[in-house]
């Protein structure tokens, strides 16, 4: 999130179900209006989604962004925002879903590594993919180094996939997202 406040990405609002996520004090030193909406005060999944829409809802979005919110969201909350609801994972999507994605990918030898900006959809990372950024893999890398190298990378590719959407540039043809424009939708980092 602090990447897009620096990008200057217009943000009418940061709501987090966490009343400690570090978003909040960014966006609020900022004067960026801010909203806890705590997931453990709702029964159900569907009830905190329902909150968390209204919440959402009140500061009429033309987009939302996931930045560190890492729950699993219902497909009624996803339908609401579906073609404007992208996330940033930290792996080159569809390989290494979900969590431990560093961890995952040394244990598995891939050569490369990054992350992906995608839409999101019912199924955990599995929506259409906007931009994806490499970096090599080192000998000797540990989960550690690799994460600051991948999020690096994360910084530079989550605001120009907001940036792309919020312009009206990107397009979906048969599950693929387009970019207009000669901007690359993958970028290979040396580092």
């Amino acid at each position: 999130m602090q990447a897009l406040l620096e990008a200057r990405i217009p943000v009418s609002a940061v709501v987090s179900n966490r009343a400690d996520a570090q978003g909040l004090a960014l966006a609020a030193a900022r004067g960026i209006p801010t909203a806890v909406v705590e997931h453990r005060r709702h029964a159900t999944r569907q009830d905190f989604d329902a909150a968390l829409a209204a919440e959402v809802d009140r500061f009429a979005p033309r987009l939302v962004a996931l930045a560190g919110f890492m729950r699993l969201l219902t497909p009624a909350f996803v339908a609401r925002y579906s073609d404007r609801l992208l996330n940033i994972h930290p792996s080159l999507l569809p390989a290494f879903p979900g969590l431990d994605t560093h961890e995952r990918a040394l244990a598995a030898g891939v050569k490369v590594h990054g992350c992906t900006v995608h839409f999101v959809t019912a199924e955990l990372d599995q929506g259409p993919i906007v931009i994806q950024a490499v970096v090599p893999v080192r000998p000797g890398d540990d989960a550690a180094s690799l994460a600051a190298r991948v999020l690096k990378q994360e910084h530079v590719i989550y605001p120009r996939a907001v940036r792309w959407c919020l312009e009206g540039r990107l397009s979906l043809e048969k599950g693929v997202v387009r970019v207009r424009g000669e901007d690359a939708q993958l970028i290979l980092a040396a580092d």
